[in-house]
């Protein structure tokens, strides 16, 4: 049983209908009052909302407009249906602390993110040994230049040659491109890249290609909002083998062996009749 009242921030995830979380599907189906962003959230989310929910759509309206919702309903079991995951740029904090200023009970119900989303689509390994053991996920600041601490530009980050995940600047394609390989970026013109639009969403593109051709690669999907690029050598076609999983690697389950196989012990597990 939900506290009264109670305001669920519930990632969607990234587009899919089916990569929303039994949690967040359950949220949604006793919620009183429902608010989504059409422009971000397939309608085909809706259909997990109970019948009577009353749902309003955030397309249009302002950060006022949904805390207004909110304050009208203080009864009532909200979800705020978040595209991807909420932690991730969901502009979600805010509308947290209002509701914790004022007693209103508040969960965040984590979602599938697009990075994840997109790294599955490009049928790789964000994470590889060897190659990068870091995600770094930032955007280009442009109109909102004034939201980016000192000392977080792309540049820096591309110093370090780590697996990158670009968000919401595919609108700038020559200046991301220019960034990336601004010195003294690990990066090189060959460096692998993938320009992901609206993954797992029937639309979905994924153009594979390089830091050189990147702001090409970009422009060719002929996309501007909900597009995610990965940079980084992970996205390479050959990968390293994972220490994990090296019979010379010992672990608190699996003990060392130079044999080349350590064949584990099946585990047997009988479902209940």
């Amino acid at each position: 049983m939900t506290a009264r009242g109670l305001v669920s921030f519930v990632g969607a995830g990234p587009g899919a209908a089916d990569l929303i979380t039994v949690r967040g599907a359950a949220r949604l189906g006793t919620a009183d009052v429902v608010v989504w962003a059409s422009s971000l959230v397939p309608a085909a989310l809706l259909e997990h909302a109970r019948r009577g929910a009353v749902v309003h759509d955030s397309a249009g309206m302002t950060l006022e407009d949904v805390l207004g919702v909110y304050e009208a309903h203080p009864e009532d079991a909200v979800v705020r249906l978040h595209s991807g995951d909420p932690s991730l740029y969901g502009a979600v904090q805010e509308q947290i602390d209002w509701c914790l200023e004022r007693g209103r009970p508040v969960e965040i119900v984590p979602g599938v993110s697009s990075l994840g989303a997109a790294a599955a689509a490009c049928g790789r390994e964000l994470t590889i040994p060897g190659l990068a053991q870091s995600v770094v996920v930032t955007r280009l600041a442009r109109r909102t230049a004034a939201s980016m601490p000192p000392g977080e530009q792309i540049e820096a980050y591309a110093a370090t040659g780590c697996t990158m995940a670009v968000f919401l600047s595919a609108t700038q394609p020559d200046e991301l491109r220019r960034r990336l390989l601004s010195p003294p970026s690990a990066y090189s013109v060959d460096t692998p890249t993938a320009v992901v639009v609206r993954a797992t969403w029937p639309d979905e593109q994924v153009r594979r290609g390089t830091v050189g051709s990147l702001a090409d690669d970009i422009r060719a999907t002929g996309a501007t909002t909900t597009v995610l690029v990965l940079v980084g050598a992970a996205l390479a076609e050959a990968g390293r083998r994972s220490h994990l999983y090296s019979p010379e690697f010992a672990h608190g389950q699996r003990k060392r062996s130079r044999h080349g196989s350590t064949q584990g012990r099946p585990v047997l597990r009988r479902r209940s009749r």
